[in-house]
């Protein structure tokens, strides 16, 4: 018994001192000190600059009215008065009214035909109005299009009492017929309906993913090129072991990371004011699986990359592609199946929906157990393929030294 607490004394021992080793490391290469943590704490408040004003107000449009009648004079009263858009010009035709769409003088159009009145005076009659938004801005679109259907629906409720009213039905009557299945709009979620409220849950869970992926392949790329390599290898003529290695490394990125991440998860929705209903203690344990992961997902990366600058083209050229497969900012229902599957072999596919589900939505870490056990499968997954890549890149090394 002695023997064996005597050799686990040991084997911490060492996993400490490639800990600390490894943070050493982390702290004398300004580099890393600034992916790891000024970027890691400065892009939130980057992304929340620019996403500041959620809602764009006073979008200006134009209207092409060939009926000019009483009607479409009253739409247009209220649909002015809506705080999304703003009529800044009145056009003749059409053409006209595109062009100044093409200059970027306005961001919608609408189109009222010659027989809107008459339309709405036949009792049969169904009147059409065109809408056109400027599809260049997700924002311009939805301030344009919504502020019209709010006014439309409006509309539709006074034609269809003043057509009841024609058939000599009482107009008290009349509104209850029209109000047998009211309705109030209520956003659960995202109270303001903002794009920013909406977008920087998943950006939050982006940076600690893609910060962390980027330090450690910046490591691993910085080692091979000052020929430390040996410290990142086990072997029987080494001191550290491929289980000491990997634990030792994966506690100090984690270390690091946890208080990060509880910065970054719990502390900045609150001062940004982003919707946090969930249960603290629930978004702390979640974290745990999420870094891990990421942990040894980079560090299996990491073994690949040859050089420092390697780990810049990985960053850039996979941030997008994560995002966008993880079905935050693109509904995941038109992403093909294959990328949809392929997205969860990413620990930010599954971290970023359950962040959103117990953060923004309230949910327990049991109503997202699916997420949780997913990042914690990834886990293990990827600090076996962690312990097998160094593994193989040790006898490959071992047999490139006999060669020679």
């Amino acid at each position: 018994m002695k023997h064996i607490y005597r050799h686990l004394w040991l084997q911490a021992i060492d996993t400490y001192n490639v800990f600390i080793t490894e943070l050493r490391r982390i702290f004398r290469d300004p580099g890393v000190v600034v992916i790891f943590i000024v970027a890691t704490l400065a892009y939130p408040f980057i992304y929340k600059g620019i996403y500041w004003n959620e809602q764009i107000t006073d979008i200006p449009v134009a209207v092409v009215d060939l009926s000019k009648s009483p009607d479409s004079r009253d739409f247009l009263h209220k649909w002015d008065a809506t705080p999304e858009v703003k009529i800044t010009c009145f056009c003749t035709s059409m053409a006209e009214a595109e062009q100044l769409m093409r200059r970027g003088k306005i961001h919608g159009i609408i189109y009222f035909p010659y027989d809107y009145a008459s339309k709405l005076a036949d009792p049969l009659g169904k009147a059409h109005i065109s809408l056109y938004c400027d599809m260049s801005s997700f924002l311009y679109m939805k301030g344009v299009f919504l502020s019209c259907n709010m006014v439309m629906l409006e509309s539709m409720q006074n034609i269809q009492i003043d057509r009841y009213q024609q058939t000599g039905i009482d107009k008290q009557f009349a509104w209850s017929l029209v109000q047998d299945a009211p309705y109030s709009e209520t956003a659960l979620f995202a109270p303001t309906g903002g794009y920013g409220s909406f977008l920087i849950p998943a950006v939050l869970v982006m940076i600690l993913h893609q910060t962390l992926f980027f330090g450690i392949c910046m490591l691993g790329g910085t080692a091979r090129e000052e020929n430390k390599e040996l410290y990142l290898l086990p072997g029987r003529r080494r001191k550290y072991s491929i289980l000491r290695i990997i634990l030792g490394r994966g506690s100090a990125y984690f270390v690091i990371y946890y208080a990060l991440a509880a910065i970054l998860l719990i502390a900045l929705p609150r001062l940004f004011d982003l919707p946090h209903i969930g249960q603290t203690a629930d978004l702390l344990r979640f974290i745990v699986p999420f870094l891990l992961s990421a942990i040894f997902f980079s560090m299996c990366v990491s073994v690949f990359i040859r050089n420092r600058e390697s780990g810049i083209v990985l960053l850039i050229s996979s941030s997008l592609i994560f995002l966008f497969i993880a079905g935050i900012s693109w509904p995941k229902e038109l992403i093909p199946a294959a990328w949809h599957y392929l997205s969860y072999l990413i620990p930010y596919t599954s971290a970023a929906h359950g962040f959103i589900h117990i953060s923004s939505m309230g949910a327990s870490l049991w109503t997202t157990r699916a997420e949780y056990y997913t990042l914690w499968l990834l886990s293990g997954a990827y600090f076996f393929l962690a312990c097998l890549l160094l593994y193989i890149t040790g006898k490959l090394k071992e047999k490139q030294k006999v060669s020679c």
